[in-house]
């Protein structure tokens, strides 16, 4: 088995996306490449310990998302891969940024997260394009947050996370126009779900909650569930709710 004859992912953010990964190579024949922000830091050894199912391996790559140079850089280095068939954008958070009240928080501020989370995935796209245009069935997917959704943001009290909200609204955008501008891709955006991560039980406690009520298990079988699934007809240009399998509107 060649790596050719391989199914392609690459997922931005392997550490706070490492069940993701974990999940995707315990798949047959799967390359995962993955990037991670220091290709010398601690965790990389876990990384590249997890187990794997037959002909499938791991390839990290060192992307920061708020360099924008990083995808492109990642992607020359990227030899012996000739096609990518999923694309995960999930690098991204803002941790007490993202929070900062909207009577005070600073353009600064505002420009910091949306360079990670917008800005980051845009120069991954148009990094990875020339691969996932080589694919069968090219699918993007952007791992964005309904604190992004305009249409629900009164509903959602996205109001207390304007910095964050701004940058996914801004991904999301994003997400829209790459399904728009390639008929022969499938792209579309995911809600996680409020994850039980350090980010994501900042984000429950500052809504009156304890903490996150969903698992990274629970989300991440909704997020390949629906990678598997979709089609260009009933998933691309849309954005789910992946644990309560709704669409939320933009």
């Amino acid at each position: 088995m060649t790596i050719s004859e391989n199914t392609v992912v690459f997922i931005t953010g392997a550490r706070i996306g490492r069940t993701l990964v974990e999940t995707f190579l315990l798949r047959p024949k799967h390359t995962v490449i993955s990037s991670v922000r220091n290709t010398a830091a601690d965790y990389v050894k876990e990384l590249e310990a997890l187990p794997k199912a037959d002909g499938s391996h791991l390839q990290l790559v060192k992307i920061e998302s708020s360099n924008s140079g990083d995808p492109a850089a990642a992607v020359k280095d990227l030899t012996d891969i000739d096609h990518i068939d999923i694309v995960v954008a999930n690098a991204g958070g803002a941790g007490e940024k993202g929070i900062i009240p909207l009577d005070v928080v600073s353009p600064e501020i505002v420009t910091d997260v949306f360079t990670v989370n917008a800005l980051g995935p845009l120069a991954l796209y148009q990094a990875v394009k020339p691969l996932l245009e080589k694919s069968q069935a090219p699918k993007w997917v952007s791992i964005t947050s309904a604190a992004g959704s305009i249409g629900r943001l009164e509903i959602y009290r996205a109001h207390i996370a304007p910095a964050y909200g701004i940058a996914k609204a801004g991904l999301n955008w994003i997400t829209t126009a790459i399904h728009s501008a390639n008929k022969d891709f499938i792209a579309f955006a995911v809600h996680p779900g409020l994850v039980q991560t350090e980010s994501g039980n900042k984000s429950a406690r500052a809504m009156g909650l304890a903490h996150a009520p969903n698992s990274q298990r629970q989300s991440v079988d909704a997020i390949l569930g629906l990678i598997d699934t979709a089609t260009r007809e009933t998933t691309s240009g849309k954005f789910f709710n992946v644990i309560d399998g709704t669409e939320i509107p933009w």
